[in-house]
């Protein structure tokens, strides 16, 4: 199994894209503007699309990524996997016929280019020969992080957008095969009012949280917060003496 980043910054700038991981050449983790870089050849293959939550830095790129390659997805639709939340959130404000087109109804209601599969946390899909299992997590509106199992039985996780939580980190322990944690720090500590308000870790509550987990995977940090990664991953290797905290860098390569 492969894991390629395309986006995981917390905004945008010269090089920054917004959420967005490729799993093998078919499946997408979120959709934000990091998709855009994808050749067309490459974006024809994508078929699923897991969503941690409905916020727009995750979901931007869905609108045209299908627009994009919609006629190779007549009699073969992206199924797009996201709780009901979300979904109420994508039909109401996103694919409304005023914002964008209802790709679930088009070219007809019975033939779509999209279709949902609504997901509750912990569930547990399987691709192929890979395994998603949806798992909760605290933010501003219903959010879940993902544990992604290859065949051989090596996996990874990815937290998604979170505040301090529990259950994320209890599921994990029952892994302790987990070679990879990708996990999110969106602001530096002397945000600590913003970072609370708007759903997300700083290094010390990253830090309390990570020490809830009783094994020790290659931990990647994403969703930073443009112009202050530097100060967050100084804080962050501050913080954790027993990890080796790496910044999660756009077209890195993961094999599992």
């Amino acid at each position: 199994m492969q894991i390629r980043i395309l986006g995981c910054s917390g905004g945008i700038g010269a090089g920054l894209r917004t959420t967005s991981l490729l799993i093998d050449d078919d499946v997408l983790i979120d959709c934000g503007s990091g998709v855009g870089d994808l050749p067309l050849e490459e974006l024809s293959r994508i078929r699923h699309i897991f969503l941690t939550h409905g916020h727009l830095d995750h979901i931007a790129f869905i609108p045209f990524l299908v627009d994009s390659i919609l006629d190779d997805l007549v009699n073969d639709p992206i199924t797009i996997h996201l709780q009901r939340e979300t979904l109420e959130m994508l039909r109401e404000h996103i694919f409304n016929w005023q914002i964008w087109p209802d790709f679930s109804k088009l070219p007809d209601e019975t033939n779509p280019v999209i279709k949902y599969e609504v997901i509750t946390p912990e569930q547990q899909i399987v691709i192929g020969e890979r395994l998603f299992e949806a798992i909760p997590v605290t933010h501003t509106q219903p959010a879940v992080g993902y544990r992604v199992q290859s065949a051989d039985g090596g996996s990874f996780a990815f937290t998604g957008d979170t505040r301090s939580t529990d259950r994320f980190w209890e599921v994990l322990n029952t892994h302790p095969e987990l070679k990879i944690l990708i996990a999110e720090c969106a602001y530096a500590d002397h945000e600590d009012v913003l970072s609370q308000i708007a759903g997300h870790h700083r290094p010390s509550t990253l830090a309390e949280d990570l020490g809830k987990l009783q094994h020790r995977p290659e931990l990647y940090i994403t969703h930073q917060k443009p112009g202050e990664e530097e100060q967050i991953m100084r804080e962050l290797k501050q913080l954790l003496n027993d990890w080796e905290p790496k910044s999660l860098q756009r077209g890195q390569l993961f094999e599992l």
